[in-house]
């Protein structure tokens, strides 16, 4: 196999979507496995779509997500530059190429010009710009040498158009789709140099992964119908034994798996699209990101890796390096993904789970700060030995268990009005003097008062648990109890079962 060298080639028309991330996962681990090059290049040459500050939200995503860029930009290497509207010289010369040996041709059609062309094909099966038209316009296939020479003389706008073949089996051997047959018939003489000196995306690619020497180009199904075109391109500028492999990845779906995902299915759906959060630099629009929202980014790239990908085993959990190991394109199905949101909540969840105490405490006291409460150490620790096996992102451990720090005013009315009786009553008051007893309190001495105390009023304990629960943290979950009332502290406790026992003396 020649060396590996993958791409990741995203535009910076805004923030990158989820998908561009799966792309560049792909890429990596490839390019890892093969202990090849990972290179990020730039794909700006629209710059009518340009964004500022898209390019370095590309590079923080990846970095992030832990995606590491062996070359390019941000990063640099042999081959710079590695933004394309930097590149202008070097795709114009391969145009010019493309025109001395006949595969392409200028054309100097006017908009008007080309809406004519439109309205005219109207109702027709080629409504293109192709073999079938092209010499009914004004280009260099219709107009004689001199006319060209006089409108290239005269800065004439024009595009330079590739000159697909009339009828031609184009095949592309597609790594995750088999081969792909399609006749040149069925393409139109796509622009290659657009009239302000920037190339195509089609130029421009093929021009750059050759130079580059890129051995896969692993990239959205979206691009497969340009495929054709780019093997044509190949083959005109005499590089058909260094053309990469192809793999075109099958889309992302909506977790019902009707229709493609979208920012705006997204968040109708309540869930991000975007890595990190993104704010639009005109309309100042916030989009929040999966980091912001609480993923961790070990997490997402397992639930990403499993988005088309599969191991042919019922093993789930994958480490960097084990996608690593275990990554083939082969594995890769053609079929759309659906983006399970629940999934990756359920990947968040497990990652969360195998985090040390100290670590989790770290999220906690991050949010207790933002929120001006004081804690220590030692209770943060408590609180999340017993959370971490109820949460899935680590602003839950405040979230959830706001109950440790701020006393609850309401209750559960599902549990208050089936379970808060006479019973409750008798058992809590009895409960509440004895906590008055005890010099100390612990999950060991609150359970055995309780049983004491529910022995002496003839109720079994069980009966009144749930009532008991919202009395102290005002919801019908939570973590162990008896463990929460040690977290609390006797007084805590105490003053919760007052408050709890006049408030709800009414609904008895």
């Amino acid at each position: 196999m020649r060396d590996v060298r993958v791409r990741f080639a995203p535009s910076p028309t805004g923030a990158l979507h989820i998908g561009g991330v799966r792309t560049a996962l792909y890429n990596y681990l490839l390019a890892r496995q093969y202990k090849g090059t990972m290179i990020l290049r730039i794909e700006d040459t629209d710059q009518g779509r340009f964004v500022p500050g898209a390019e370095e939200y590309i590079l923080k995503a990846l970095s992030w997500a832990g995606i590491k860029i062996d070359e390019g930009v941000g990063v640099g290497g042999p081959h710079a530059p590695y933004r394309q509207s930097e590149r202008k010289a070097v795709y114009m010369q391969y145009a010019q190429q493309l025109i001395q040996s006949g595969h392409a041709y200028h054309a100097f059609d006017t908009e008007a010009e080309l809406d004519a062309m439109r309205e005219r094909l109207k109702g027709k099966d080629n409504q293109q710009y192709s073999s079938g038209t092209r010499m009914e316009m004004r280009n260099a296939l219709t107009l004689t040498e001199s006319e060209v020479k006089i409108l290239l003389e005269t800065k004439t706008p024009y595009v330079i158009r590739l000159k697909v073949p009339e009828n031609e089996e184009v095949k592309v051997n597609d790594l995750i789709r088999g081969e792909v047959i399609v006749n040149s018939s069925q393409l139109d003489d796509k622009v290659l140099m657009k009239s302000d000196g920037m190339p195509t995306y089609h130029l421009a690619n093929v021009v750059d992964d050759y130079l580059m020497k890129i051995s896969h180009v692993i990239r959205g199904e979206e691009w497969l119908p340009s495929a054709p075109l780019h093997v044509l391109l190949y083959q005109y500028l005499g590089w058909k034994t260094s053309m990469p492999a192809f793999a075109h990845l099958p889309l992302l779906l909506k977790p019902d798996g009707n229709g493609k995902l979208s920012k705006r299915a997204a968040d109708q759906m309540g869930f991000p699209i975007f890595p990190l959060t993104w704010i639009d630099p005109e309309t100042k629009e916030v989009a929040k990101g999966f980091r912001e929202s609480g993923y961790l980014p070990e997490a997402l790239i397992n639930f990403l890796a499993f988005l088309g990908w599969n191991p042919g085993t019922t093993q789930e959990i994958f480490s960097m390096q084990e996608l690593i190991d275990a990554f083939s394109i082969e594995r890769i199905g053609k079929a759309g993904a659906k983006f399970d949101i629940l999934k990756a909540q359920w990947f968040n969840q497990q990652y969360l789970r195998t985090k040390s105490d100290d670590t989790l405490t770290g999220y906690l006291l991050e949010s207790l700060t933002k929120e001006n409460i004081a804690c220590t150490k030692e209770k943060a620790l408590k609180i999340c030995s017993i959370m971490k096996e109820r949460v899935t992102f680590p602003q839950d451990l405040w979230e959830q268990g706001k109950f440790f720090f701020i006393a609850p005013t309401s209750f559960d009315e599902s549990v208050v009005s089936k379970k808060w009786n006479d019973d409750v009553v008798k058992v809590l008051t009895a409960y509440k003097e004895a906590l008055g007893n005890l010099t100390a309190l612990n999950a060991t001495l609150a359970k055995t008062a309780l049983e004491e105390v529910a022995t002496q009023v003839g109720i079994q304990s069980g009966k009144i648990m749930q009532a008991f629960r919202v009395s102290i943290t005002g919801g019908a979950s939570g973590p162990d109890l008896m463990i929460t009332l040690e977290i609390l502290g006797k007084d805590e406790v105490i003053n919760r079962l007052e408050y709890a026992l006049q408030t709800l003396k009414v609904k008895v």
